[in-house]
């Protein structure tokens, strides 16, 4: 298999050669990990359940974090999920790489579909499969919303999508995503959503998929699943808490299929993860922190805030050469937009005048990069 280096491999080699200004603190906005403290209860639960480390864990994972998840989904989502209807995973990056190899391998000449900039890991997964790549570019022309192109949508075999979106940080409203559903049963593709980012929002609550599922008729979800973690919303992506819903009839074979792969989650783990999922005031406070940055972000760099996640998709001129000199004179590391994505069909590759800023510090250590970032584009 031929994997492309991951991002963060070719920003150390870019930067590689540089020495950063020790004027200022160093400032990482590279990765989407939270870097705030995992909440004291979650923390606790932990370690009230070590002793359960002496018993094998469930592949389906235990029943109290199955009804903690589907809690969860039924109050933010106003949307009952079936005890069928819903597997726990180890995060979700397993789950994302072993899905679409367990779902295309009976399928000839598989064609997978997945939005581009994207998380690498859509692609790993196609080439683990040996897939065919279809490509839905998102940029300023199309507002970072996926165009639909029903003949290429008519022949392929599985589209992942991932809104809210890392790392555009667009949104699809419940129409949209509705429309989505509906070709998924017209064409009979299996369509996803990676929902990680639904619970980081600035003003009004992110639908889901299955939501939309629901709302236009879809109530069994027929070729319809989502994923989501407690990582970004619970500043907690080492706890591996994740789930993959809606299909019963697909679940069932996946749940057996998962018993082969040895990804069952140990089970002090999941006993923090289900207070985790069980709690919403811990979620609410790390929002307003994300939301505060944006509001800084607006001030300082006079941006737009957008509807959800923690990022930030900059224009800039030559992101090659200003990674390379933000680093070099304001100590600050960013990721290039085109590490993010892939050349289209006609060479196009839509990251390539971007910049990805993650915002996952708190506001003071924040509004200094900011800072420096503007001095950077000045």
């Amino acid at each position: 298999m031929n994997f492309e280096p991951y991002p963060f491999e070719k920003l150390n080699t870019l930067l590689q050669d540089i020495t950063p200004n020790p004027k200022y603190a160093p400032s990482v906005l590279t990765v989407g990990e939270p870097q705030f403290e995992t909440p004291d209860f979650i923390q606790k639960s932990l370690c009230q359940n070590a002793h359960l480390l002496r018993k094998y864990p469930k592949t389906s994972g235990e029943e109290n974090l199955r009804d903690a998840q589907r809690a969860f989904f039924l109050k933010r989502f106003n949307t009952q999920l079936s005890d069928a209807q819903i597997i726990p995973t180890f995060g979700t990056r397993e789950v994302l790489f072993n899905f679409p190899q367990f779902f295309l391998f009976d399928k000839k000449d598989p064609v997978m579909v997945f939005t581009n900039p994207f998380y690498q890991i859509y692609e790993g997964a196609a080439i683990a499969s040996k897939a065919k790549m279809v490509l839905l570019n998102l940029d300023e022309s199309n507002n970072f919303k996926p165009l639909i192109d029903e003949e290429e949508l008519s022949r392929c075999d599985l589209v992942i999508l991932n809104f809210p979106n890392n790392p555009t940080s667009s949104t699809l409203t419940l129409e949209e995503l509705g429309e989505w559903v509906l070709l998924a049963l017209k064409h009979n593709f299996v369509l996803i959503n990676d929902e990680c980012y639904s619970e980081i929002y600035t003003t009004e609550p992110i639908p889901s998929l299955l939501e939309a599922s629901w709302h236009v008729g879809n109530k069994d979800f027929k070729n319809v699943l989502v994923i989501n973690s407690i990582s970004k919303r619970s500043s907690a992506p080492g706890l591996r808490s994740g789930f993959i819903a809606g299909d019963a009839t697909i679940l069932k074979e996946y749940m057996n299929y998962r018993t082969y792969i040895g990804c069952a989650s140990p089970l002090p783990l999941q006993s923090a993860a289900v207070a985790a999922w069980s709690d919403e005031e811990h979620v609410a406070h790390s929002r307003e922190i994300y939301k505060k940055n944006f509001e800084a972000a607006k001030e300082i760099l006079g941006l737009a805030i957008p509807h959800a996640t923690f990022y930030i998709w900059l224009r800039v001129k030559n992101p090659l050469a200003f990674t390379k000199k933000l680093y070099q004179e304001y100590n600050v590391k960013v990721l290039p937009g085109e590490y993010l994505a892939r050349d289209d069909k006609h060479g196009n590759n839509p990251g390539k005048d971007f910049v990805r800023i993650a915002l996952v510090e708190d506001e003071e250590k924040t509004k200094s990069a900011l800072l420096r970032i503007k001095e950077c584009l000045q």
